[in-house]
């Protein structure tokens, strides 16, 4: 089989409401996920043993290649499916590295639809959604790659169908966020907010409307840890059109939604202008 290549988009926090902690200090939470277009890009071919070259704008932030997703990804398909054959693996890395926008779990995500086909090892969903799992708390969702409610500490999805068409701009100042601080700012006791009913066949308007019902509670504990974050949101916020104006899971991405595209263009030539060492770019979803 030839070569086989897809695009691992990145998840996007329309809302992520913190809902309690387990005994084990896992987090439940309540999130509504998207997946604009763009991200990092996968690609595999047949070889003798699995290997992994990394690529792109942000290689150089991945880390270790023995602790990229990726990797441990391909190695737990192999075992998973028994098979001896290899895959010579090539991740172009064009998102931020630990920037809220799962793009770990999404390249997993990715390198399990890939492998599957090219080792011929197709799992039930059930199967695949445990594994991934196991990497990672995005890693479901990620593996779904459609507008959902997340829940518990992730593995709990709910398909939102009908969803409208969303125009994204997301903004990364490269401000550094660890995951584990942030957490670690959230008061206590929680206090979780009853989100609103998203119907099926929603228009995109109204979404925007009950999405301001909503919050990230990661926001201002992100905040705390990075104030650079503050000064995207207010950039965002301050654009021609912005409608709505959030930090994507714990940070540091954040993102503005547009009536349309061209806003969301014009929106992001504006802040490169200001700023143009921040990655910024406009999408839909």
């Amino acid at each position: 089989m030839s070569g086989l290549s897809l695009i691992a988009r990145p998840k996007v926090n329309l809302f992520l409401h913190v809902t309690g902690r387990r005994d084990d200090g896992y987090h439940l939470l309540e999130s509504l996920v998207i997946f604009p277009e763009g991200g990092d890009e996968l690609f595999v071919e047949a070889a003798a043993e699995i290997s992994l070259t990394v690529t792109g704008e942000f290689a150089g932030n991945t880390g270790p290649d023995e602790e990229n997703l990726v990797l441990r990804t391909a190695k737990k398909l192999q075992e998973m499916a028994g098979v001896t054959a290899g895959a010579a693996i090539r991740l172009r890395k064009n998102l931020p590295v630990a920037a809220g926008l799962g793009g770990g779990s999404a390249d997993a995500a990715a390198t399990f639809h890939l492998l599957q086909e090219l080792w011929e090892c197709n799992f039930p969903d059930e199967d695949i959604f445990t594994a991934g799992l196991a990497l990672g708390a995005d890693v479901p969702a990620c593996l779904l790659g459609r507008p959902a409610i997340m829940s518990g500490i992730g593995e709990v999805l709910t398909p939102v169908p009908g969803f409208p068409a969303l125009h994204v701009l997301l903004v990364n100042s490269g401000a550094k966020v660890p995951t584990g601080a942030v957490f670690s700012k959230l008061a206590h006791p929680f206090e979780p907010l009853k989100r609103p009913a998203f119907e099926e066949g929603i228009q995109a308007g109204r979404l925007i409307s009950l999405l301001k019902q909503c919050r990230n509670d990661l926001e201002t504990p992100a905040c705390e840890v990075a104030p650079e974050i503050n000064e995207v949101l207010r950039l965002l916020s301050d654009t021609e059109g912005c409608r709505l104006s959030r930090m994507s899971g714990s940070g540091a991405t954040c993102f503005g939604l547009y009536a349309s595209e061209e806003e969301a263009v014009v929106a992001s030539q504006v802040i490169r202008a200001r700023h143009p060492d921040w990655w910024v770019s406009p999408t839909i979803a």
